[in-house]
């Protein structure tokens, strides 16, 4: 996976291989109670190069994700996707299940399926699923039987195991819904996933709506267009919506100067910069910084 100027300065953790098989693109492991963090893992923000996901049985750890502290609490789902900032302010003992995978996992292509759903693509930007009596019994269901087959090394066991996949997630994908946006999923927001996944990819070079035309081979009014009609905002606020997301991990998480994230972010001109981010928030880039630091330190 290949890492941009933005995370050098926050330093991104590749998947550790999976204690069973070994694999490096997919794990699945049980939370045993045992806190065995060192003290300098402790309020150190990194990112996870992969996808992240936790049913928490029991337990109480804080931790943040991005901007956002988290307290851990019981029979809950927890999930990131990469590249998203997190930093671990203190761990208790807690039990559960993890479930971790790469963007080479979801490349494969019995993996596709996964890769189009709301809870991996997360438009809205969720990490926690409130869950009830039947959706505990079903999620931790399904999370025994995927770390029984991997564990296994039966026949068949990949074909098993993605068979598993896709009924969690996609069970996990209707709570979500329900829970974060009920946007439509269906094939006419095509063009809307398309041009928010090339954002995530380029938003660091590419900071027109054009540029992004270009890479789907249409015209820009018609993908503003569409952009607007399926999303409610305009394609424009889109890249913004991005850049500013960035903007702020790194002035939070970082002692990076406004020049420094300015030029990382693809800003040529660093006033500009500063100009970009107070139409947008009403505040200078380094007045966020003091202002979010004082209210969370």
């Amino acid at each position: 996976m290949y890492q941009t100027d933005t995370e050098v300065a926050i330093p991104s953790y590749a998947l550790a291989p999976d204690v069973n098989t070994g694999s490096r693109i997919f794990t699945v492991n049980k939370a045993n109670c045992i806190v065995n963090y060192r003290l300098e893992d402790f309020l150190i923000p990194h990112r996870k190069g992969y996808y992240f996901c936790a049913f928490v049985k029991d337990g109480s750890t804080r931790h943040w994700i991005d901007m956002t502290p988290y307290k851990l609490k019981p029979n809950t789902f927890y999930f990131t996707v990469p590249h998203q900032v997190h930093l671990k302010e203190e761990a208790k003992p807690l039990t559960g299940m993890t479930l971790c995978f790469t963007d080479d996992f979801l490349a494969l292509e019995e993996n596709s399926l996964l890769r189009q759903l709301p809870i991996i693509q997360n438009p809205d930007n969720g990490h926690e699923l409130i869950l009830n009596d039947a959706d505990v019994l079903f999620i931790e269901d399904m999370l025994e039987k995927i770390y029984a087959e991997n564990k296994a090394h039966g026949n068949w066991q990949q074909s098993m195991l993605m068979g598993y996949m896709r009924i969690l997630f996609i069970y996990l994908s209707r709570l979500y819904t329900e829970q974060f946006s009920q946007k439509d999923t269906a094939q006419d927001r095509v063009v809307l996933k398309r041009y928010l996944s090339k954002i995530e990819e380029h938003y660091t070079d590419y900071h027109e709506v054009s540029a992004y035309a270009d890479m789907l081979n249409i015209s820009a009014g018609y993908l503003s267009e569409l952009v607007k009609e399926q999303s409610g905002k305009p394609a424009i606020a889109h890249i913004h919506d991005r850049l500013m997301l960035e903007t702020k991990r790194l002035l939070f998480h970082t002692d990076q100067s406004i020049k420094e994230i300015a030029f990382s972010l693809g800003f040529e001109d660093a006033s500009y910069f500063n100009r970009f981010f107070k139409r947008l928030s009403d505040q200078t880039p380094a007045g966020y910084r003091k202002q979010i630091r004082e209210m969370y330190h």
